[in-house]
């Protein structure tokens, strides 16, 4: 019976997306930086997701949620801040900015030392960015599932994130600084662990 058919598709759809909410909300809030935004635009993916459920294939489950709710995200974004959208074509700004990041990214992003900051940061980084340094190194995908995820080549993945984690060691370094080495903290601490020894390469 049709009824019994919805029912059936309706549990396997909540078998397959709910054990993913929280890594869905936890993106969504990142995109927006706001709690009932990011509640909001979960809704509406979670509804666009069950719509177009018949579309998956029995893969990775969390990246075909993520995809749908990054999507979700750039149209809510599109709509109500389109100053956060930027081009691809402003990419070449991005390059300029990180121009004169110190160090070596990968290689000294080693701890969480100060998540308040750290958090102040990422929420600081341009949209573009702030969603490859949250779909890495948050949520643990590796570059080929980001870039299935965002629909961007693997060249354009791993730039951004490079960009992203010159971007958030400079503003590191330079709060450092400012704070005159105040603490026990290395001058060299940073926000990250480093990427190869948690992620591998490119997975």
């Amino acid at each position: 019976m049709p009824w019994n058919t919805d029912r059936r598709h309706r549990r396997r759809f909540e078998t397959v997306a709910l054990p993913h909410l929280d890594d869905a909300y936890s993106l969504a809030r990142w995109m927006t930086r706001n709690d009932v935004d990011a509640a909001d635009v979960v809704q509406e993916a979670y509804l666009r997701a069950f719509r177009y459920f018949d579309s998956y294939r029995d893969g990775d489950a969390k990246s075909w949620l993520l995809q749908i709710v990054r999507r979700t995200c750039w149209s809510w974004l599109e709509r109500n801040r389109p100053a956060d959208v930027v081009s691809l074509e402003a990419e070449a700004e991005f390059g300029d900015m990180v121009a004169t990041a110190s160090g070596d990214a990968e290689g000294v992003l080693e701890s969480r030392s100060d998540l308040r900051r750290l958090d102040q940061l990422i929420d600081a980084l341009p949209a573009p960015l702030r969603e490859m340094i949250v779909l890495r190194e948050l949520h643990e995908l590796g570059y080929r599932e980001i870039a299935e995820a965002t629909g961007l080549p693997i060249g354009t993945v791993m730039s951004r994130l490079h960009r992203a984690r010159a971007l958030l060691l400079r503003a590191w370094d330079t709060k450092e600084a400012g704070d005159g080495g105040i603490g026990s903290r290395s001058p060299r601490s940073s926000p990250f662990p480093a990427a190869n020894s948690r992620h591998g390469h490119s997975r």
